[in-house]
């Protein structure tokens, strides 16, 4: 039974340090999705991330209600709407240490409305680039888009 013990308190002590972070990061806000949109949008442009592309995923998904039946939005999702953006001088620094990197552009968050709340959703680069060449320019890109996002963030509070 000690061995047993030692065994476990081991494993406990060492499980923080094998922890990995999620390959997703969020950011909740207080308020619905269309007032939190726009100030997402305008920090990620004033951060120098460009937003090329704006799917309604929501919108689209709700053609199907009908035929999906009971299996459409079980989780209640008020809205589901993404953000796809760019920043060229990232794609280039990518793309020169690892061309196969550039599955990471263009990059994109997704904002979630549940129970009158947003949730920010990004992908983390670092996941997609471990291992590569481009392993420290995506922790860089991360940082970058996680400091606009805690920039639109800081800025819904108030």
């Amino acid at each position: 039974m000690t061995k047993y013990l030692w065994w476990m308190l081991l494993l406990l002590w060492m499980a923080p340090a094998a922890a990995q972070p999620p390959n997703v990061l969020v950011w909740n806000i207080d308020k619905p999705l269309d007032m939190a949109y726009s100030t997402v949008y305008d920090e990620l442009e004033s951060h120098h991330f460009y937003v090329v592309f704006e799917p309604d995923i929501q919108s689209n998904l709700s053609r199907m209600a009908e035929s999906w039946g009971e299996n459409y939005n079980r989780n209640k999702l008020q809205g589901i709407r993404s953000m796809v953006f760019c920043n060229g001088w990232y794609a280039n620094a990518v793309s020169n240490v690892d061309p196969d990197m550039l599955a990471l552009c263009p990059l994109h968050i997704t904002l979630i409305q549940q129970s009158d709340r947003t949730r920010v959703l990004f992908s983390r680069p670092t996941a997609v680039a471990k291992g590569s060449k481009a392993e420290a320019i995506a922790l860089e890109l991360e940082q970058a888009v996680s400091k606009a996002l805690d920039a639109a963030v800081s800025a819904l509070k108030n």
